[in-house]
């Protein structure tokens, strides 16, 4: 199953593991590599760029196969070193990054001096322009359906993966809303050259997330996302739990909110332990529609597997049914 991101990230299979925040440490990026795919490890997930060191090395004792690194750049009253993560990404000899959040021109020399691909995710045609502008390798396109952030032009993959394959010479990746082969499937059959799952990856064995919020997300449908943050323009698509139903109550009343009236209930550290304790309404929990497609904990070779067979069987039926 070769394609352009399959060849450039040296990778069996053209699934790419997002990059998650809390979740994308060395045993699920591990995991996905070895079956197969791109496993990420997320930098700002360390505390410091010595700490990102060790988890690149963690991750290297548990696999021999490529994995890349997620940096996302989002504007800060107190920025992360950024150049300091740089720094550990490059040092530490890491041949992939996945970047998010705003362009990463100011580094993309530095990434290309060294030999490294760099990923950027986008959420719109113009951004995914801009991108190829700045010199990025492969653009992986989100559409709404995606967990996380969306951005604020709310197109579907159905119509944005087809149009960013068509304005884009790079190679796209297909992000939000893919579960199972029939998605991948699809993505390629829009012209995408790989997916980039998140949330399915959540639902994992190897994800270092507590089983009840994996059973949470198993036994949920597609209605059980909600978007939060809409009236900030910062929308962001997260699981439908009572922190989630608290912060849109908010959002909606009478001359609207700002982020300090909802700041305790969405901090980082709270969504963090709702991951470890498997309290499902502790904290935000960010999941993408697709839990609608999710009825299982497989481990990661057995998810990939599964997926490759699969988006396999519906390429060749719809292959016969157009003959």
């Amino acid at each position: 199953m070769k394609t352009r991101v399959t060849e450039r990230l040296g990778i069996a299979w053209p699934i790419i593991q997002g990059g998650m925040m809390w979740v994308g440490v060395a045993e699920l990026a591990a995991a996905v590599s070895n079956a197969g795919g791109l496993g990420i490890i997320t930098a700002l997930t360390q505390p410091t760029p010595d700490d990102l060191r060790r988890e690149i090395e963690r991750t290297r004792a548990l696999t021999d196969k490529p994995f890349g690194v997620n940096l996302t750049l989002l504007p800060s009253v107190k920025p992360p070193p950024y150049a300091e993560y740089v720094a550990a990404i490059v040092e530490s000899g890491i041949r992939v990054v996945e970047t998010a959040g705003r362009s990463p021109r100011e580094y993309i020399d530095t990434f290309k001096a060294h030999g490294i691909a760099v990923l950027h995710k986008c959420t719109s045609v113009r951004h995914a322009l801009s991108a190829e502008r700045d010199g990025v390798d492969i653009v992986s396109i989100d559409g709404l359906e995606c967990a996380g952030h969306p951005g604020e032009d709310d197109v579907g993959g159905l119509v944005l993966i087809p149009a960013a394959a068509r304005a884009l010479k790079i190679p796209i990746v297909a992000s939000g809303g893919i579960a199972d082969g029939r998605g991948m499937a699809a993505a390629l059959a829009l012209g995408a050259e790989g997916v980039n799952m998140g949330t399915r990856f959540c639902v994992t064995r190897e994800a270092a997330i507590h089983d009840d919020i994996k059973q949470a997300l198993v036994k949920a449908n597609e209605r059980d996302t909600a978007l939060i943050f809409r009236s900030l323009r910062n929308t962001a698509r997260v699981f439908r739990n009572a922190i989630a139903d608290e912060v849109r109550s908010i959002e909606q009343r009478p001359g609207g909110c700002e982020f300090e009236d909802i700041r305790p209930l969405v901090l980082g550290t709270r969504g963090r332990e709702a991951l470890r304790s498997g309290e499902v309404d502790g904290g935000v929990i960010t999941a993408g529609q697709c839990i609608g497609l999710i009825d299982d904990v497989p481990t990661c070779a057995e998810l990939i597997e599964r997926m490759v067979a699969e988006c396999r069987e519906r390429l060749s039926v719809a292959s016969l049914q157009a003959a």
